[in-house]
């Protein structure tokens, strides 16, 4: 590092800073990308949540926050030291460059999240959905049938009794209620 040899000592803290966070990011993002790192910086020592679920990557103090504050500072501060002469100003300069950086990664975290999708099955989702009979279903809770649902693009045969007449195999039905949490009470459409 011998261009760093006459360099005004601002300018190597700057350097310092940025080439160590640029190694640790670029270990980071290979570790994201190959599964490794499964963590994303969720646990820190002390609570700091901020109206978020804690089971979403958005707390602030982390030690991804942390590099992506110092990824912006350090490169920010390089960035503009020829063109800010002020030290105090190319400080606050770079200082708000690692901010903008935290939220960005905010923000590209909240857009990605919005892409997830929930496909656990819950039998309350069930609840006035249309079906079709499988198996016969006896009169007035006298047996149990099979129905097949539809549910987010799934199909499931479900257990199902009726409070009313028989229905047959292949009659429409919809589900009024959900009994033992796992035994659907239809109704013939």
């Amino acid at each position: 590092m011998e261009f760093l040899e006459n360099a005004p000592q601002l300018l190597k803290i700057l350097w310092y800073i940025a080439l160590p966070t640029s190694i640790i990011f670029l270990i980071q993002t290979v570790l994201t990308f190959i599964g490794a790192d499964n963590t994303d910086g969720l646990n820190a020592d002390f609570e700091s949540d901020l109206g978020h679920s804690s089971d979403t990557p958005l707390q602030l103090f982390s030690f991804r926050n942390l590099i992506n504050f110092l990824l912006g500072f350090g490169w920010g501060g390089i960035s503009f030291f020829e063109i800010i002469e002020n030290p105090n100003l190319l400080i606050l300069v770079a200082f708000l460059i690692g901010i903008s950086f935290v939220a960005i990664f905010f923000f590209i975290i909240k857009q990605l999240l919005k892409l997830s999708e929930d496909n656990s099955f819950q039998f309350e989702q069930l609840i006035n959905k249309n079906g079709e009979v499988y198996l016969k279903i006896p009169a007035n809770k006298a047996g149990k049938g099979k129905v097949q649902v539809s549910l987010k693009g799934s199909v499931r045969e479900l257990d199902a009794i009726t409070e009313g007449d028989v229905i047959e195999s292949g009659q429409a039905i919809r589900i009024v209620k959900i009994e033992n949490n796992n035994l659907l009470i239809v109704e013939k459409i």
